[in-house]
């Protein structure tokens, strides 16, 4: 039995690299200035790491959803799910 091992393609790397990234200069942001919950348009109070979280979540679903019920371009999922990061962590 062979191992199989993960292809890592660059634009699986990029991806990986900018979650570490984001996950990086949102740990730098809340210990230089450190934030509590707010209540936006999400139906609970949330702190600025609960809203990454979802937003990464989410963000997520819309890529397989279109993957799913679209043959687009991907490219239109990424612009989908980068404005609703955008707008969950502004408003969220």
């Amino acid at each position: 039995m062979a191992l199989e091992w993960m292809a890592w393609t660059m634009p699986t790397a990029i991806f990986f690299i900018t979650i570490v990234c984001i996950l990086v200069a949102m740990t730098i942001w809340q210990v230089k200035s450190p934030s509590g919950e707010r209540k936006g348009f999400l139906p609970i109070s949330t702190t600025p790491g609960d809203r990454l979280f979802i937003g990464l979540l989410g963000s997520a679903y819309i890529h397989l959803l279109w993957i799913g019920l679209t043959t687009l371009t991907l490219w239109i999922a990424f612009v989908i799910a980068l404005a609703w990061m955008v707008i969950l962590m502004r408003w969220g």
